[in-house]
């Protein structure tokens, strides 16, 4: 259905959500990197430590890096088994308890007779976490490797750290041959964050909650009460008479996505509030809203269904 969230009370708080400290191949310590995203101005991350073996495990402890201004998320990137391709399963899970049972997954090479990542996917969703399936295209990743994770809320649409370091920063086909077999799934960006290269500030999500706290943020991170951007701002998506009306920073393209090949699509310049004609996408069960501005930088909204 349409985005109510928008107009909903509270504010926007911009966080990331796949981090990397000295707990796992991260340069700097979680304070370290706590600090520093604050200072850039983001409200709140989550320090996603590779999760296994090697590292002992972690699911880093960031509740003393918290103050009125600035929150964590406890959270981990899930590692287990392999996918068609033979590499490791990486899942980005947000909202984990400290004593989350570990599978086998001793390194950060797939090894056989690990837990399946349908069954640890699930058990952090039922540990109260947030699951995402992290940089699909890095990954290498099929589409019968995606279906098989029945448990999660998202699909990491875009890895900043990918896009820097390798190019392969991308996971909308994938997230499209879900939705287009019926998955309600949402996205993020994020940044991978390890700073040993550009790969930080550039990917985040944007939380609608009226209070900046862990419990208020993993709330609507599950109600898909977000959006996703690399710099644009969406003020409100909402249906009219004529179509879908996007309200927005100045954008110089605003993309109607769907089904199949449909796209509804308007070029201008520093736009702010436009409505697009649905009429190319009629049929389509779920459409969603690409905004790019004059730099190139892009916002993404999660998919709208259109039955309500």
């Amino acid at each position: 259905m349409l985005p109510n969230f928008f107009t909903a009370p509270g504010r926007f708080h911009r966080g990331n959500l796949h981090t990397h400290s000295t707990q796992s191949d991260g340069v700097f310590s979680p304070q370290e990197v706590c600090q520093r995203y604050q200072a850039q101005g983001y409200d709140f991350i989550a320090l996603t430590d590779h999760f296994v073996g090697l590292f002992d495990y972690p699911i880093t402890d960031t509740t003393d890096f918290r103050n009125p201004n600035f929150t964590t998320l406890l959270g981990a990137e899930l590692h287990t088994g392999h996918m068609e391709n033979g590499n490791l399963w990486h899942l980005v899970s947000v909202g984990l308890p400290l004593d989350f049972t570990p599978p086998h997954a001793p390194t950060l090479q797939s090894v056989a007779g690990s837990e399946s990542a349908t069954s640890l996917a699930q058990r952090a969703r039922d540990a109260g976490a947030f699951v995402a399936i992290a940089h699909p295209h890095w990954s290498g990743m099929s589409e019968t490797d995606a279906r098989s994770i029945t448990a999660a809320h998202a699909v990491e649409t875009y890895n900043h750290g990918c896009v820097v370091d390798n190019d392969r920063g991308e996971g909308f086909l994938i997230l499209e041959h879900l939705l287009n077999r019926g998955r309600r799934l949402n996205l993020i960006a994020t940044d991978d964050a390890h700073f040993n290269s550009p790969n930080h500030f550039g990917g985040w999500v944007m939380v609608k909650t009226t209070e900046n706290t862990p419990g208020a943020l993993l709330a609507a991170l599950k109600a898909g009460a977000y959006y996703s951007s690399t710099g644009p701002e969406i003020h409100n998506i909402r249906l009219t008479s004529d179509g879908i009306k996007v309200d927005c920073s100045a954008a110089k393209t605003i993309v109607i996505q769907g089904n199949s090949t449909s796209t509804a699509t308007l070029h201008g310049h520093a736009m702010t509030g436009e409505c697009l004609s649905l009429e190319r996408l009629k049929g389509s069960p779920w459409v969603r809203v690409t905004i790019i501005d004059e730099a190139g930088k892009r916002a993404w909204s999660n998919p709208i269904w259109m039955d309500g």
